[in-house]
């Protein structure tokens, strides 16, 4: 099961331990590969990029008659196109992050973070390209146009607090897709709150 939402006022914890997220639920997607070799996670990890993402567009919580999370289903290429006309165009594309936050804030994990989620496509990050090879994606369930939720915000910032802890050079590098992605991604929007995630983030400063 993923892990349960946090409660209000509740500041939520999370660990890494050999590159899983815990406690929080691991569900396999085949969507991933190896860091470039050889690869020193720990000195060489060094961004974290915020996405969002809804299936179908901005509906969230859809599941499809099995009662699989249509994002989950997408990063493990079980997406069925006869469920929706738009999963047609994209249930071929293999694609995943290393974390998915639903609107409620449970949190599941679908690559390690020792390997490359393919999650940012073509991008570039302070000059160098290809940022699937030094970053961590992470999914808030989301759009563009519509306002996060408190429980993924404080999900967020549990998460990254953690990764900032194990991975130290991520701490100065936290982007959005459309930071790394300019003029071909505009995740995660302007409703995403970048000073109170931040804000949440320092209460897990040492």
């Amino acid at each position: 099961m993923p892990t349960a939402a946090p409660s209000a006022n509740t500041l939520v914890h999370f660990d890494i331990q050999d590159g899983r997220l815990l406690p929080a639920a691991f569900v396999p997607s085949p969507n991933f590969g190896a860091r470039p070799a050889p690869y020193d996670v720990a000195a060489n990890l060094r961004l974290i990029v915020i996405h969002n993402i809804s299936l179908p567009p901005s509906e969230f919580g859809k599941t499809n008659a099995a009662g699989e999370h249509y994002v989950k289903a997408f990063f493990q290429n079980r997406l069925d196109p006869a469920d929706h006309p738009y999963f047609a165009q994209i249930y071929q594309q293999q694609v995943s992050a290393h974390v998915l936050i639903e609107r409620d804030g449970q949190v599941t994990q679908f690559v390690n973070f020792a390997d490359r989620a393919w999650h940012a496509g073509q991008s570039r990050y302070l000059g160098v390209a290809n940022c699937n090879d030094f970053s961590i994606g992470i999914e808030l369930e989301g759009d563009d146009y519509t306002a996060f939720d408190a429980r993924q915000y404080d999900a967020l910032a549990a998460v990254v607090a953690a990764i900032n802890r194990t991975y130290p050079k991520t701490r100065r590098h936290l982007a959005g897709h459309s930071d790394i992605a300019r003029g071909r991604k505009t995740d995660p929007g302007a409703e995403f709150d970048w000073l109170r995630l931040r804000r949440l983030i320092a209460q897990y400063a040492d």
